[in-house]
């Protein structure tokens, strides 16, 4: 390999992983001789790729012009070789995912347990999170996030039915205290709220009736980040939660939960899978895509 080739091949997985301990393991080399890679080829460029400081390596403007020009070029390089895994016997390589929990439970731990073992080559990994992650910037494989929130320059397939959200209370909460009505009722109740980073703050919670869309900015006691632990508060009793209505039926059947203003909450587009749109994909991934494939 040409040394300028694997130069820029270090300084793309440094500007990407935005550290040198992490970019080094990808690479297979000491962060020693990664950083002495990174200071002759800012060398004989004559300009800075890198801003270090003791906790953090970020892009300069240099930096992020060459990583923007020159990595989506790599990107096509490396999405072209594991193309060539068509011609083994068995598919081969890593997807790398980034979805919500309630993705996980409902959507991909079914698919997994059949998909794993037809494929034993193809290794998976997840990644929990809430926020609308950049899947290019970040070295995500896929996305997997509900059909409204994915980018329109994404290839977006679904892979569930459509969602409905619930808002439920224990019979002890309610006790006492007037059931909501309308969305805007919920301003005088309890509400345990989502955080979620990318949007800005507290997930505003949404419905609609009759094409009437209303959004409602609630407030309570508690501010958590996933709708495991939200259901978990609202069983015992903490507040009103919103929350996707296939987690809560079994409670609501049972009389553990109450549910209010379900007519307020109308079937919205479910979970898409989202990636980037390149010429080729890898087989790994077209197989993990045509798995998940939601036919309705």
């Amino acid at each position: 390999m040409r040394k300028d080739v694997y130069d820029l091949m270090a300084f793309l997985a440094v500007a990407r992983e935005r550290s040198f301990t992490r970019a080094a393991a990808r690479l297979g080399t000491s962060q020693s001789a990664l950083s002495h890679t990174i200071r002759a080829l800012e060398a004989r460029l004559g300009v800075r790729l890198l801003t270090r400081t003791t906790r953090s390596v970020s892009p300069t403007e240099a930096g992020e012009r060459l990583l923007q020009s020159v990595g989506p070029r790599f990107e096509e390089i490396e999405a072209e070789l594991a193309s060539l895994s068509d011609l083994r016997d068995r598919p081969a390589g890593t997807i790398r995912i980034t979805t919500a929990q309630h993705a996980v439970d409902t959507i991909l731990w079914p698919a997994l347990e059949t998909f794993l073992p037809q494929y034993p080559d193809i290794q998976v990994e997840i990644a929990i999170d809430y926020g609308l992650v950049d899947i290019v910037a970040e070295r995500y494989d896929v996305g997997i996030r509900i059909g409204e929130q994915v980018a329109k320059d994404m290839i977006a397939v679904p892979i569930g039915p459509p969602l409905r959200m619930a808002v439920v209370g224990t019979p002890a909460y309610f006790a006492g205290r007037k059931r909501p009505k309308t969305p805007q009722d919920l301003t005088g109740h309890n509400c345990i709220n989502l955080r979620v980073p990318t949007r800005g703050g507290l997930y505003v919670w949404e419905f609609e009736k009759n094409g009437r869309e209303v959004r409602v900015r609630v407030e309570g006691q508690l501010v958590l980040n996933g709708f495991t632990q939200i259901l978990h508060a609202a069983r015992a009793g903490l507040g009103l939660a919103w929350i996707p209505e296939d987690a809560v039926l079994k409670d609501v059947e049972d009389g553990r939960l109450v549910r209010v203003l379900e007519n307020w909450c109308e079937p919205f587009a479910g979970y898409h899978l989202y990636y980037p749109n390149r010429r080729q994909a890898a087989p790994a991934l077209k197989l993990f895509v045509e798995a998940l494939r939601y036919t309705p």
